[in-house]
């Protein structure tokens, strides 16, 4: 008797998305106007935060362009999360204070602020070079290029539907 194998690899279509890192101290909402105007986007936030498993909570903006089909995502990288510091007995000083840690969407771009991901299939690099070029022109951005996606170990944190 034969034996078939079944991948789900055949039955997932992956889509493609465009990341861009971007640098900057600003924070999120006012990120969103300004590449709202720069853009000419509408990016707006979404009523609940991206919740893991950890109790991390990252803001989230997104816009459903339905003329081009294309939806875009700024997401905050960073998550910081306060905890209650347990005193150790052995310990010569007994602080019971609170300890903040830090959590990353994407663990491997630790100095990132916040990534701008646009689902697109047809988005041509230029036309992505031409959009980091447009929101390195902010005046309040530090940097901001392309992320490769094919790199990335956490592709699973960008899942966002």
């Amino acid at each position: 008797m034969a034996v078939k194998k079944l991948s789900l690899e055949d039955f997932f279509d992956e889509t493609s998305f465009t990341l861009i890192g971007i640098h900057t101290s600003i924070e999120d909402y006012r990120l969103a106007y300004l590449l709202n105007t720069k853009l000419n986007l509408n990016l707006k936030r979404r009523e609940k935060d991206l919740d893991f498993s950890n109790s991390s909570q990252y803001s989230i903006f997104e816009w459903e362009d339905d003329k081009q089909l294309i939806i875009w995502n700024l997401v905050s990288n960073m998550c910081k999360i306060e905890t209650l510091n347990s005193a150790i007995g052995n310990s010569l000083f007994n602080d019971t204070g609170k300890v903040t840690e830090a959590f990353y969407l994407l663990p491997e771009f630790k100095k990132v602020n916040y990534i701008l991901k646009i689902n697109d299939d047809q988005l041509s690099t230029k036309k992505s070079q031409r959009i980091v070029s447009y929101i390195q022109d902010i005046a309040h951005i530090v940097t901001a290029y392309l992320i490769d996606v094919n790199q990335l170990k956490s592709k699973n944190n960008l899942i966002f539907n």
